[in-house]
């Protein structure tokens, strides 16, 4: 696995051993980033199931300004920050959190934070035939935080198995979906504004 574009392309990145981690693979970055084009230039981007952090490289590779990766496993977190010292990204370019995703939203929101970018390759869920998904991906789409962090005009893209069908709840909206072997790359649009406070759902 490798950086695919930017100052840093063709870096190696390191990956855990073992099947905990599925490292999106490169022809998949490349198409993403791809149709992605210059949005990714002077972004703020939002990483979450980093695992080895290779979306938020690659958007700090090709002209990102900052990206915040939220990992469960501290030993993937590690590979991470091995794989961001490596590549001589800015110290300051990269924030890791080490914590649940969805005990990690609400914490951002409280902090007002807003991505231009949102990425998120989360585990695969099983065949959902005749049933609504319960994978990361459709628990993603459902969470009442996360459109709270995507700034006016940003891009949510989200990774799922061809499997697992998902449904699109409002606020989102889909703008385009790649297909790679197994696996969807769907590009959503949020909230034209800012979700307030004022509108959104209780945190209680």
């Amino acid at each position: 696995m490798r950086i695919t574009g930017g100052k840093a392309g063709r870096r190696i990145l390191k990956v855990p051993k073992g099947l905990a981690v599925r490292p999106t693979p490169d022809l998949v970055k490349q198409a993403v980033f791809n149709s992605l084009g210059a949005r990714v230039v002077g972004a703020r981007v939002l990483e979450l199931f980093a695992g080895t952090g290779a979306l938020s490289l690659e958007c700090l590779s090709r002209g990102a300004v900052s990206a915040v990766c939220v990992e469960k496993l501290p030993r993937h977190a590690e590979v991470l920050r091995q794989n961001w010292m490596a590549a001589g990204f800015a110290l300051d370019a990269l924030q890791v959190r080490i914590q649940d995703v969805f005990t990690a939203l609400p914490q951002l929101v409280e902090t007002a934070a807003r991505f231009d970018l949102i990425l998120a390759d989360p585990p695969y869920g099983e065949k959902n035939v005749g049933r609504r998904s319960q994978s990361f991906a459709q628990q993603l789409l459902d969470d009442l935080f996360l459109p709270r962090l995507l700034a006016p005009g940003g891009r949510l893209v989200l990774g799922h198995a061809r499997r697992d069908t998902l449904e699109i709840p409002p606020p989102w909206r889909e703008i385009k979906v790649l297909k790679h072997g197994d696996s969807l790359m769907r590009f959503l649009e949020g909230p034209a504004s800012p979700v307030s406070d004022a509108t959104a759902a209780p945190t209680a």
